[in-house]
């Protein structure tokens, strides 16, 4: 057996002088003007703008520098001086075709989109049109088709006002067709929460972060993904406060910190460590790993009981809040150690080790992220970890909930205004008497059911506000070859992306604001708003000059499609509420009173307005009006057998991406340089493979569905995991991952329990 502590997973700790690094080489490469940096200044803060990043909440008591790496990279990144003019596709090397072969990186570093195109099949080029003329071929495109045969997809960048118009768009158009990017990450905390507290987000809000005693990470790296949460993890280390972390690879953020805004610390390079425990099961091995703690919490409570001393477990609120109990503590007793280890893949020493932070710990926040998620079973393993808060009372008082973390900057908030393909989520009888309209009260089709229509040649258009959805989506190629069968696309975008190379038969790329940038109506310079994890509403006021004449923001943009997409209703004042958001943000409370009571006047509150969560204050809007305790029936969530051969394949970010966007290829915090092309694996793995360190290898999904899914040409390189588990970065392994292998509840694609192969590479 290979001794992996040897094995290098990271040259050094998050933030400090990397950190720096990083956003200097950022801020060369994409050529920011020296304006940018003030622009820096203004993230995160009242009247400056909200970091198009992460969703990471906005605390009150802001810093001088409120942003961190990831955030610096993405507003760097979207301020280039680059610009892609049409004047690019005059170059005879820029067809369509050909730009297929180029990397996502370089795509994105032709620059900002600065006028709309539409696709020209005779010469494979976009060409510059008006925006009347783009917003009449898309009209055309729409009004013969049936309504469910078109998609109307949001990413999670636009803000609240332009999202709840587009919602509006798509039901006065006939369709609930919404999905929304959440489809492919965290819709298995809205249903899954949703089902055992009643509530489709996170409980815990900023002032919970400082009276928690312990935190428990599971599949959430803040290093990558949230950095900003890691000035909070080292103030709860600086007071006492434990952190014990689950994941199957190492995440640098959560082992160790040295505090960019700290000179002290830039001096002397001082790193706070994060984890006081970091436990590597396998990859869904977290129902095993929760049930077992959950055992112990149930053990030590018997024992308590039986000596007459405190109860260990919070039977008040168990039995005033919660349903389930009974007979969830009966599987807990009779679990198996054995069972639980070999399917966690850790001992049971070392869950011991984990529950008994949690049994001492008086208020505990249990964080996750898509580690947790896109599973087969992510929904029970959401579920399991209310459970464990459950048993103590940890939801629903101060220092102590759920936390999921979302990936995006509106991703949460576009669901709260209407952004759902579920009609009953949706308040359809108040907006079909706001604007005269009869919506549709059918379900639409989420992002699987979306791709799955498409393979089926049943969807007809797609529309998409933000995003690179043929780079975000599973079943990658299968997608590339259907997406051009369409009728219709439009690509409403602010940098050229793969997504725009593979056109239906009328294809848009619809430029836009960035939000960094004066959104210049009727009625003076925009204000758009946000909603963070912590369901925090904050609005931003852009200052930047725009990039061209020619673009125009993401609500103008929605509001010219509808326009000319539907049919005209005195009460539908597409023109007035491109004049004035403010008039937006009055529809929208009266759509949600109890979310945004005066909400023109509260957007510019310190840290935002909360919008207000029913399991934060115990109630539960649960089909029993309690939560629930869940009895697992399974024991990882990964959905198939393991097997000789076979290994569960997890994908991972780079430090140096946000979503599908490429900065780079220095991934400084899992030690891999100048490439993506790699899969990381045990070198006990490797050996028994009879493979070796170095070799060009292949992937292949196992899966019998009778498709061929392949990804070659990848460096095969040892790494601190789990036995059984491998890793590569998304989104280029979205070619592995099958449509169909989902969440049961909530269908959230299992990317990171995908069933592979690994074979020499011919290539």
């Amino acid at each position: 057996m290979t001794d992996q502590r040897d094995l290098p997973h990271s040259p050094g700790p998050a933030g400090g002088w990397g950190s720096l690094k990083g956003i200097a080489r950022i801020f060369g490469e994409s050529w920011s003007s020296p304006a940018s940096l003030a622009t820096l200044g203004q993230l995160n803060k009242p009247k400056g703008v909200m970091c198009v990043s992460c969703a990471w909440p906005k605390p009150a008591n802001y810093a001088a520098f409120e942003f961190c790496e990831n955030g610096a990279k993405a507003t760097l990144w979207e301020l280039t001086s680059a610009r892609s003019t049409p004047a690019f596709w005059a170059d005879e090397r820029h067809t369509v075709t050909a730009l297929r072969d180029w990397a996502d990186h370089d795509l994105e570093k032709t620059g900002r989109l600065t006028h709309p195109l539409r696709y020209d099949a005779a010469s494979d080029r976009y060409v510059e049109v008006t925006w009347d003329e783009a917003f009449a071929g898309i009209g055309a495109a729409l009004k013969p088709l049936e309504p469910n045969d078109a998609v109307f997809y949001a990413s999670g960048h636009a803000g609240l006002e332009a999202s709840y118009l587009y919602a509006l768009l798509a039901r006065a158009f006939g369709t609930n067709n919404l999905p929304q990017s959440s489809n492919m990450c965290h819709e298995t905390t809205s249903v899954g929460l949703t089902k055992v507290i009643g509530s489709p987000v996170g409980t815990i809000v900023w002032d919970d972060l400082a009276k928690a005693d312990a935190f428990f990470f599971f599949g959430q790296n803040p290093g990558t993904n949230s950095p900003r949460f890691l000035h909070p993890l080292k103030e709860a280390k600086e007071r006492g406060a434990k952190i014990v972390t689950f994941n199957p690879i190492i995440e640098q953020g959560l082992v160790s910190f040295v505090d960019p805004q700290s000179p002290a610390a830039m001096l002397t390079g001082k790193a706070t460590k994060i984890s006081d425990q970091y436990h590597q099961l396998k990859a869904g091995g977290d129902i095993a790993v929760l049930l077992g703690m959950c055992k112990c919490v149930v053990e030590a409570d018997d024992a308590a009981t039986t000596a007459g001393q405190a109860e260990i477990i919070d039977h008040a609120f168990v039995a005033e809040h919660t349903t389930g109990f009974d007979a969830f503590i009966a599987q807990c007793r009779a679990a198996d150690w054995a069972e639980i280890a070999h399917e966690s893949g850790l001992t049971e020493a070392a869950i011991r080790d984990a529950a008994q932070v949690y049994i001492e710990a008086e208020r505990v926040i249990g964080v996750y992220g898509m580690g947790l998620t896109q599973h087969a079973h992510g929904s029970l393993n959401v579920a399991m970890l209310v459970n464990l808060l459950l048993l103590r009372g940890n939801i629903g008082r101060p220092g102590a909930g759920c936390c999921p973390v979302r990936g995006h900057s509106n991703v949460q908030g576009q669901r709260t205004v209407g952004i759902a393909e579920k009609a009953h989520l949706v308040p359809l009888d108040t907006i079909d008497a706001l604007f005269d309209i009869t919506s549709p009260r059918d379900d639409g089709m989420n992002i699987v059911e979306a791709t799955e229509g498409l393979f089926a040649g049943k969807v007809r258009a797609f529309v998409c506000l933000g995003g690179n959805l043929l780079r975000a989506v599973p079943d990658q190629q299968r997608l590339e070859q259907a997406w051009g069968a369409q009728d219709l696309t439009v690509m409403v975008s602010t940098k050229l992306n793969r997504s725009h190379l593979f056109p239906g038969k009328q294809a848009y790329i619809l430029p836009c604001l960035g939000r960094y940038e004066i959104d210049a109506q009727a009625g003076g310079n925009q204000v758009v708003t946000t909603e963070d994890s912590f369901s925090m509403i904050n609005g931003s006021v852009g200052k930047r000059a725009p990039v061209s004449d020619s673009v125009k923001s993401e609500l103008a943009i929605v509001t010219g499609i509808a326009k000319a997409a539907v049919a005209p209703n005195d009460k539908l004042r597409w023109d007035d509420w491109t004049a004035d958001y403010g008039l937006v943000r009055d529809l929208i409370e009266r759509t949600y009173p109890e979310d945004f009571r005066d909400y023109n006047a509260r957007m510019f509150e310190p840290g935002g307005f909360y919008r207000g969560n029913g399991a934060h204050q115990r109630i539960w809007k649960t089909e029993s009006g309690k939560a629930v305790f869940t009895t697992p029936g399974a024991l990882n969530s990964v959905g198939f057998q393991d097997a000789p051969g076979r290994y569960r394949l997890m994908t991972i970010r780079s430090n140096d991406q946000f979503n599908t966007t490429i900065y780079g290829y220095s991934d400084r915090f899992h030690g891999i340089e100048g490439t993506r092309d790699v899969v990381l694996m045990n070198p006990d793995d490797i050996a028994e493979a009879g493979l070796h360190e170095g070799q060009m290898v292949r992937m292949i999904t196992d899966t019998d569905d009778g498709v061929d899914r392949q990804l070659g040409g990848l460096k095969l390189t040892g790494y601190r995991l789990p036995r059984g588990t491998i890793a590569s970065y998304y989104p280029e392994c979205n070619v592995l991952v099958p449509i169909g292998l989902h969440d049961d509840l909530s269908k959230t694609p299992a990317s990171k329990s995908v069933p592979v192969r690994i074979v020499a590479d011919s290539v």
